[in-house]
Order: structure tokens, then C-alpha cells, then sequence
């Protein structure tokens, strides 16, 4: 079968290190089962694996892709958890297990016509969404609502900042937001990205940096050093900044005396369970929030579709159909 596979890693040229190529389709396991894909999606995770952050170069070749949905083998609608990991080595939190791995980073992942996942990672499509539109929210949407809703303990008439409108995870926190009844600030350095967050259900999108007309009690925080300072700034005392990403720098300054005389609290979150995948899945249908798709690609597009993504000149999700 043709898939997408990451065969080395080049910090200043990911791309050209990402092949298509025929590959044997998968054999399952015991516990295991094999999803034949209908839709996958694009995330940053996979360019950032070809730039070789946080993925062995030994793991090479490896098929890349963390977002499928598809069909199991009895013929089932599905939507793939993407977080592979034992619940009980975490406490009963399989993102908290230390052997956890997101798909693709030890098993091969979604840009194929065939997938294998461990049984418990697949969950009932919903009919009332596409294909396309599960395909979106195994990383980004399932990361967003866990920042939101069991990090941060977001509830209605809370204020919510969102840097970096725009982003896969950004843009799902601001529809989710919206949805549960907070009042959502967002921030870019685009104005085509500014008004794409209204679209999505901001109330005000400012300009990177600007200053907000009220404290917010949460911040959502994936792009890191470039705007770590005004996330303090804008965060009212005792709130919450939750952070899931520094695309733009991992080691600002930390401000730790803001931190401790306003009581300000600051909460790593990573992923999400199979039961917030399944809670976030009965949120959107309940709510009738669904993400924005940028556009739909063949696996044979998907150089062009990470160019796009590395460029800047995507808005929501890119989906490709194996």
C-alpha cells in the first residue's frame, strides 16, 4: 500500500525528508485490529518529527500521521484515540503512563490506506460527523478540550485568552470555548487569522501583544517565548495559564514574581484520555460545533499541503484522504 514515510530528518528541509512509498499493509497483533483510513489530518506533530525534535532518528522509517478516521474490520465507523498507553501505568490516565507514545511516534501512523491500533484507541464515529471532520480531532481537538475543560476547569461566563489563533489546537479551544459559554479573547499577528478567529467564535481577536479590555481567568498557551509575557500580563490573579506547545521557543522568562504574588497558577497538559476523546465526541454533538477544514489533499498532495502548513497559509485543519 502507498503511504507517507518520514526516511531521515533535516531541521531546515523536513520536508524532503518525508517519502511516499509502497509499504506492506499491517498485520495486528493479540489486542490489536486494523483500521482501514477514509480520512487523516495534518499536524505540526508530524513536522516536527521530520525536523528531528523529540523523535529518534533510529525510529526511522516510520509512517507518519496521528489523526485517522475510518472504518474497523466488521465495517464500523470509527475515530482513532491517538495516544497509545496503558491507563493503569498512569494512574489510570494513560497520558500520565511514562511508555505512552502518540501514534506515529512508535507505531506507524494514519497516511496509509491501512492502520494498526490497539482495540481500546478506536471509538464510535458519530454519525453526525464526516469523516473529514473526525479526522480533525484525535490531536488537536482532543489536546484543546483537556487544557480547557480538566486542566483549567473552564465554565460558562469564564474569560479565556487563546494565543495564536489559527493553530490546530488554538482554533479548536476557541470553538470549544465558545461553545461552553466563555467569553474568548484571541491573538494573532495575521489579519486574515484575526478574522478567521471570529468565524470560529471569538468575541474580540486583537493583534499579538495588544492589550486586553479585562483580566481573563484562563489563557491557553501552545506558541511560547513570543508570547509567554503578555499571557502573564493579561492573566487576572489566581488564574490559570495552561500550556500545551512553545512553537516559538520553549524558555522565556518566567516572571516568577508575577506568578507568585498574583497566585497565578501555570498547568502543563499533554493529549487526552480515551474518556475525554469520548466527552469531547458528545460535546459536539450536543453542541453542534465542528472544526474548520482549510482544505481536503490525496496522500500524493501532502508535500504541498506541510508547505502550506510551514508557510503559514493555513487556517484550520488539512485533511487527506488515503
Amino acid at each position: 500500500m502507498l503511504a507517507a514515510v518520514a526516511v531521515h530528518q533535516d531541521p531546515a528541509d523536513p520536508i524532503g525528508g518525508l517519502e511516499l512509498r509502497e509499504v506492506p499493509a499491517p498485520v495486528a497483533p493479540p489486542g490489536w485490529t486494523v483500521v482501514r483510513v477514509v480520512a487523516a489530518a495534518l499536524n505540526h506533530h508530524d513536522i516536527w518529527t521530520l525536523r528531528g525534535v523529540g523523535h529518534p532518528a533510529d525510529r526511522l522509517p516510520m509512517v507518519l500521521g496521528c489523526d485517522a478516521a475510518g472504518y474497523d474490520e466488521d465495517g464500523n465507523e470509527v475515530v482513532v484515540h491517538p495516544v497509545i498507553g496503558d491507563p493503569q501505568a498512569g494512574g489510570g490516565d494513560e497520558t500520565l503512563d511514562p511508555g505512552r507514545a502518540l501514534l506515529s511516534e512508535r507505531h506507524d501512523g494514519a497516511f496509509a490506506e491501512l492502520l494498526c491500533v490497539p482495540r481500546r484507541n478506536l471509538i464510535p464515529k458519530p454519525a453526525a460527523l464526516s469523516f473529514a471532520e473526525a479526522a480533525c480531532l484525535p490531536v488537536a481537538w482532543l489536546t484543546a478540550y483537556r487544557m480547557l475543560f480538566t486542566q483549567a476547569q473552564v465554565r460558562p461566563g469564564d474569560r479565556v485568552l487563546v494565543q495564536g489563533a489559527g493553530g490546530g489546537v488554538a482554533s479548536a479551544a476557541i470553538a470549544l470555548a465558545r461553545a461552553a459559554g466563555a467569553r474568548v479573547y484571541a491573538t494573532s499577528r495575521s489579519r486574515a487569522k484575526l478574522d478567521a478567529a471570529l468565524e470560529m467564535g471569538a468575541h474580540v481577536a486583537v493583534p499579538t501583544g495588544e492589550r486586553l479590555p479585562e483580566k481573563v481567568d484562563v489563557v491557553v498557551e501552545t506558541v511560547g517565548e513570543a508570547t509567554w509575557a503578555h499571557s502573564l500580563r493579561s492573566l487576572r490573579a489566581g488564574g490559570t495559564v495552561v500550556v500545551a506547545g512553545a512553537t516559538s521557543g520553549a524558555n522565556p522568562p518566567a516572571d516568577l514574581n508575577r506568578v507568585f504574588y498574583l497566585q497565578q497558577r501555570v498547568l502543563g497538559s499533554t493529549g487526552g484520555t480515551r474518556q475525554e476523546f469520548v466527552s469531547l465526541l458528545r460535546f459536539m454533538e450536543s453542541t453542534g460545533v465542528r472544526p474548520r477544514i482549510d482544505r481536503e489533499i490525496p496522500l500524493t498532495g501532502i508535500h504541498e499541503g506541510f508547505r502550506a502548513m510551514i508557510d503559514g497559509e493555513v487556517t484550520g485543519k488539512v485533511i487527506v484522504r488515503p
